[in-house]
């Protein structure tokens, strides 16, 4: 299977630059299974396709203030995109430069003190940042929202309450869980009414997600590692729903991740730690029954797993539907619900 198997195209007129006022008025793509019609509908009448007893998973992972720009010792200018924290005020992170700098110089940070390069492992840096306290809680006053590569403005004012979810609460990513972004207290409120239960799981979602597939035969893609933990609450969640016949419906492509990725034998157990899942077409999907997701990139890693999930000729099908009836494409765009290819 190629890359190219996955292309579609978009106009740049469709990719969504702004969130809409209101997070629940998103358009929502229905896509059921077999070779049943596509709906198109609204995000806020999500708890149409619901039912009592269902379980809505969702990413409470909360995005770090993870851009920064300072100046190399010789003068040039540098930008530094957090990928992940470590211990001792350290961090994984990108950095843009002219000519990359070297292990033991330092970055004198526009916001006050330095970045140390400590080493490098391919595209990615380790930086010890000496700053006034933990490097977590300088970063909430002196970094900067990292707004996905597509979305060509800087970070308003707005982004700092939009870009994260109303769930949010465990800092560590560098993206936002996208799908989650549609869900404010009006629609949580009509989905629990209706007997809808909720449950959490936290995966980081890092810079990674937004690298190209650079080979073309995916099978020698190398997939980026991301954090991720599935609590045992959530796990007994799961299997109550299951015992009480109810459909568990993940929030985005980083509930599936985490979910598939904590799967032993069939059966979801507790996990907490580092995921290079690669899920694909041939690969199935034994964790949820449903999934809400947002429209992703051409030829993306994520593309990939929603064509698992919902079968990829129904997903190509369903991109160019949306791209026919002038969806709003990635972070700040509309929404899908995918039921699996094959009724369960």
């Amino acid at each position: 299977m190629k890359k190219s198997d996955f292309h579609f195209d978009l106009p740049d007129a469709l990719i969504a630059q702004a969130p809409l006022p209101e997070r629940s008025a998103s358009r929502l793509l229905v896509v059921p299974s077999g070779d049943a019609q596509f709906t198109d509908r609204h995000v806020r009448d999500l708890p149409e396709f619901l039912r009592p007893g269902d379980l809505l998973v969702f990413n409470d992972t909360r995005v770090i203030p993870a851009r920064l720009f300072g100046q190399k010792e010789s003068g040039g200018r540098v930008e530094i995109l957090i990928e992940r924290l470590l211990p001792e005020n350290a961090a994984r992170a990108q950095v843009g430069a002219s000519k990359s700098p070297k292990p033991g110089s330092r970055i004198q940070l526009d916001a006050g003190g330095e970045a140390e390069v400590v080493g490098r492992d391919g595209e990615f840096y380790q930086l010890r940042f000496h700053v006034p306290g933990a490097l977590e809680s300088w970063l909430q006053k002196a970094g900067r929202l990292p707004l996905p590569p597509y979305i060509q403005r800087a970070p308003g004012q707005d982004d700092d309450e939009r870009y994260q979810t109303v769930f949010a609460r465990e800092l560590g990513a560098v993206a936002a869980p996208t799908a989650g972004l549609h869900f404010d207290d009006a629609l949580l409120s009509a989905l629990r009414d209706q007997g809808v239960e909720f449950g959490h799981v936290t995966l980081h979602v890092g810079a990674g997600t937004f690298q190209p597939m650079r080979v073309d035969n995916i099978l020698e893609h190398h997939m980026h590692s991301e954090w991720l933990n599935v609590g045992a609450a959530l796990v007994e969640q799961v299997r109550a729903t299951r015992a009480r016949g109810g459909r568990v419906i993940a929030v985005g492509t980083t509930v599936v991740r985490a979910l598939e990725s904590a799967m032993r034998d069939g059966d979801l157990q507790p996990f907490a730690g580092e995921t290079q899942i690669f899920i694909f077409p041939g690969y199935r999907i034994r964790s949820v029954d449903a999934m809400v997701t947002n429209f992703h990139l051409p030829e993306s890693t994520l593309l990939m797993l929603v064509s698992a999930f919902a079968g990829r000729d129904r997903i190509m099908a369903a991109y160019a539907h949306a791209v026919r009836e002038q969806y709003r494409f990635f972070s700040y765009g509309d929404a899908m619900l995918l039921f699996p290819e094959d009724a369960r």
